[in-house]
């Protein structure tokens, strides 16, 4: 017997991302943020729990100081090597590297619901979650 309950669930997840999973194979959940400057990491400062922040650049140290706090991480290029995804596995949280993301527009997913999955051993899909 299927339970209607996991299929509802199912059915209002929209698969809006792919890349390489580089840490933590655990699902999450949480706020999406796009990371852009050094201010939108101190406007999360005590406000990072839980988050899943989304930035560009492989190498970033900018978030350093929430790192510990965010649920997730996700990065529009580099691979497993990089910095972000080096330290991601050390603090145990997963880690998307390389996502390609259907939107053209990241700040629009500013403040929505996203899901981090770990398909096929490597493969870090995002979901966005109504």
């Amino acid at each position: 017997m299927t339970s209607t309950t996991g299929l509802r669930t199912m059915m209002q997840m929209k698969r809006i991302g792919e890349g390489l999973s580089c840490s933590s194979k655990s699902e999450v959940t949480g706020e999406l943020v796009y990371i852009r400057t050094v201010e939108d990491v101190m406007n999360l400062f005590d406000k990072a729990a839980g988050k899943i922040c989304i930035v560009d650049d492989a190498g970033t140290t900018t978030l350093g100081p929430i790192l510990s706090e965010l649920a997730g991480t996700l990065c529009t290029t580099g691979g497993a090597g990089s910095h972000l995804a080096i330290v991601s596995r050390e603090f145990n949280i997963p880690c998307v590297m390389g996502v390609s993301v259907k939107s053209r527009d990241l700040s629009s997913l500013n403040g929505k619901k996203g899901k981090i999955v770990t398909e096929a051993d490597d493969r870090g899909v995002l979901y966005l979650v109504d």
